[in-house]
Formats: structure tokens, C-alpha cells, sequence
């Protein structure tokens, strides 16, 4: 697959991860009456995730 390719599906697929991940935030604002669904704490724990994932994805197919 050439560059480009990847790059437009990586963004669709990034796009599509993102619009479910507002809705379920939403859902979840929603359920607990509030205004903001994450605490500073959560979104911090959420990034965090969000980078060890990246450096996962970054790092396969290198050999050890």
C-alpha cells in the first residue's frame, strides 16, 4: 500500500475512533448529569493511554 493510502484510511480510522469516543463521552455526561464527562484526572490517564498506544503502534515490526 502505497503512502498516501495509508494515510487517508489511518485518518478515517482516527476519525471514526474519535466520533465514537465523543458519543460515548456524551452518553456518559448524560447518565451523570453533568457537564463535562472526564475529570482532569481521567483525561490525563486517558492521554497517557492514547501515547503508549501510539509509541506501541510506532514501534511495530521493529525487531528486539
Amino acid at each position: 500500500m502505497d503512502k498516501s493510502k495509508t494515510l487517508f484510511f489511518g485518518a478515517l480510522i482516527g476519525a471514526v475512533t474519535g466520533l465514537i469516543a465523543a458519543m460515548l463521552l456524551n452518553r456518559r455526561a448524560e447518565k451523570s448529569e453533568k457537564e463535562t464527562a472526564l475529570s482532569t484526572g481521567e483525561g490525563l490517564k486517558l492521554g497517557m493511554l492514547v501515547f503508549g498506544l501510539l509509541r506501541a503502534i510506532a514501534s511495530l515490526g521493529e525487531e528486539k
